[in-house]
């Protein structure tokens, strides 16, 4: 059982036992197109000291000892990780600000997340590598901002004239296991899957099931891959209910980049995305969500997920 904190403007608040293992469910969003829940409120905010592990941080720090930069934005392009398990290193930019780009929904909300991520950890070295949805509805949204440090799930309300964070959970992915799986040996070896950081220390934990690990050593052979998300960091109910989504038990992967291209932006090939949600699907993954509704049992899709290729297992 891990310590899952709240992080609300002001300070850090203890949430209690929340543990990352609660039942699956047999859909990561809702296939009618509305996942998300209402954040829960609170009176604090500032990530500090919830980065993954040293293992998985370029900078080998907490961001509670960071130093203050002036963060300067620039184009999502000039923060992405490329290649291997762990992004940064000696000449990664500094902290840059993540910038929507086309074919976004509801860009700012989207904005609003990476800036308060990037204003409370105040860190020379930070590196934004994807703002995903965890959720999306009318009046509510999390945004699960992937950085070098850790993945934050950060939880907005609808405000004016622009949207108001309520509270960040950071990713806590666990100790790495001493005996680690052939599959995840091999993936964090691998040169054509980008894992950020969360994702990176997710897999060293032995707790994502080699289903999914497999899977992306089989469709590394075809495409280079960006993660964003393995198992922490994500909400751990289907956002907008009380079922358990699949990323908390180890049980499910999300996709934003295939082949130096993003799934939201509407230049990348349609072809390129189906076609690796139907290769998901053959597989074995049960529940392949993206930005269109592809035939089949297996796959849905809604606001959350056109921005990401999300791949579920039953074990």
């Amino acid at each position: 059982m891990s310590t899952r904190r709240t992080i609300l403007r002001g300070g850090i608040a203890a949430l209690g036992a929340a543990a990352f293992t609660g039942a699956c469910d047999s859909s990561h969003g809702n296939a009618d197109g509305a996942p998300t829940s209402s954040p829960t409120t609170g009176t604090t905010s500032s990530p500090s000291g919830s980065s993954p592990s040293a293992s998985s941080s370029p900078s080998g720090s907490s961001a509670a000892s960071s130093p203050s930069p002036s963060p300067s934005p620039t184009s999502s392009s000039a923060t992405k990780p490329s290649t291997g398990v762990t992004p940064g290193g000696p000449s990664s930019p500094a902290a840059a600000l993540w910038t929507p780009g086309p074919g976004e929904l509801e860009p700012d909300v989207k904005a609003v997340a990476v800036e308060h991520i990037i204003a409370q950890l105040n860190r020379p070295d930070l590196q934004i590598y994807d703002a995903q949805y965890g959720g999306l509805l009318d009046t509510s949204a999390s945004v699960l901002v992937v950085t070098s440090v850790a993945t934050y799930d950060v939880r907005l309300v609808q405000a004016s004239p622009r949207w108001r964070v309520t509270q960040v959970n950071p990713s806590q992915p666990g100790a790495p296991t001493s005996a680690p799986s052939s599959a995840a040996t091999a993936l964090l070896a691998s040169s054509r899957v980008s894992l950020p950081a969360a994702a990176a220390a997710d897999v060293r934990s032995g707790q994502v099931h080699d289903s999914v690990l497999n899977v992306l050593l089989e469709l590394a052979k075809e495409h280079e891959l960006a993660v964003s998300v393995v198992r922490s960091g994500h909400p751990i109910d289907v956002f907008g209910t009380t079922r358990p989504s699949d990323h908390p038990r180890g049980r499910a992967v999300d996709v934003w980049r295939i082949d130096g291209n993003a799934v939201v932006n509407p230049a990348t090939p349609t072809a390129l995305v189906d076609n690796l949600m139907r290769r998901a699907a053959a597989l074995g993954s049960y529940n392949v969500g993206g930005p269109r509704q592809l035939s089949g049992p297996q796959f849905f899709s809604d606001r959350t997920h056109h921005d990401h290729v999300h791949m579920g297992f039953t074990t």
